[in-house]
């Protein structure tokens, strides 16, 4: 991977992959689910009720998901808040996860935003 990359850059390039321990609590992957999920016509409910059983299963203190666009097809475009537990994005010491993410369905994008709450932060 890192002489492909070089190959196109001209440059050295340092290359560090981690796994991720538990991917219900990364907002980017979850967004990412909900999102291929929307392109392959599954309900945005049903998608939407499982990404949150599950991070709140994996022992997130809450998460908060908005889907708004063309929901289900309809002609006139409209968003919907989901959340579960607690998400304060006014406390700065607050874990937050955020991520905003894009499905291109055949009705058009609908858009995704999705919020983790991990906690609060011991950083001082």
């Amino acid at each position: 991977m890192k002489d492909e990359i070089k190959q196109l850059t001209d440059k050295n390039v340092q290359v560090n992959i981690s796994e991720v321990k538990r991917p219900e609590l990364d907002a980017a992957l979850v967004g990412s689910n909900i999102a291929h999920q929307l392109k392959k016509k599954v309900s945005y409910r049903r998608v939407v009720n499982k990404a949150i059983q599950s991070t709140m299963r994996m022992g997130a203190e809450g998460i908060r998901i908005n889907v708004a666009g063309r929901l289900g097809g309809v002609e006139i475009a409209r968003s919907e808040k989901f959340s579960q537990g607690r998400v304060p994005l006014h406390t700065l010491r607050a874990d937050i996860d955020y991520v905003l993410t894009e499905a291109e369905t055949q009705y058009g994008i609908i858009g995704i935003k999705v919020w983790i709450c991990n906690g609060e932060s011991s950083r001082k």
